[in-house]
């Protein structure tokens, strides 16, 4: 059964059907807001809030063919919301006095920390992109998405697209470059 047709289902408020089109593109939706944050247990919290947000959506949502570019949009407004929300809390604690730690540390699984840890670098060279450049890329790069796509989730041309896919191409090979030096 084709996302359309799932998706008819679903607005008619058929909660099985909703299921099925949660178990096709949850991963994918993870994976995007494991890019987005670097972290496992916030990349899962927000795949929650976009099902959640797309449920509640879905009267007034129309799908053609697949449900996955509607589902990268959710997301990207999720995880800008995410963003915003860490930054006022990292403010709000910088005025708050520094604690001191114990020095009890709890063992975690090597691959999780592994994988933010990369993760994280990523993350840190792609913030020094611009905005628009960087959600471009990662559509494009992590979420296999066909520029036209693109171009539909973020609500802009395919000309735009290109032109800041082809920028951030080009600062990120840079990087790499200078970092390999």
């Amino acid at each position: 059964m084709t996302d359309e047709e799932l998706w008819g289902q679903v607005r008619a408020g058929t909660s099985e059907a909703f299921g099925l089109l949660f178990e096709r593109h949850a991963q994918a939706v993870f994976a995007y807001c494991l890019r987005r944050t670097g972290t496992w247990a916030v990349a899962e919290d927000l795949v929650s809030v976009v099902f959640m947000e797309t449920w509640r959506k879905r009267t007034s949502v129309t799908v053609e063919e697949s449900l996955l570019p509607w589902l990268y949009t959710v997301a990207l407004g999720v995880t800008r919301n995410h963003q915003r929300s860490r930054t006022r809390y990292k403010a709000a604690l910088g005025k708050v006095p520094p604690q001191h730690a114990d020095d009890d540390h709890a063992e975690d699984v090597a691959r999780r920390v592994d994988a933010e840890t990369r993760a994280r670098a990523v993350i840190g060279e792609l913030e020094k992109l611009p905005a628009g450049d960087r959600e471009v890329l990662e559509m494009s790069a992590w979420s296999g998405l066909t520029q036209t796509q693109i171009a539909s989730v973020l609500g802009i041309p395919v000309g735009t697209v290109k032109s800041r896919l082809s920028r951030a191409q080009r600062t990120v090979r840079s990087a790499l470059v200078e970092e390999a030096r």
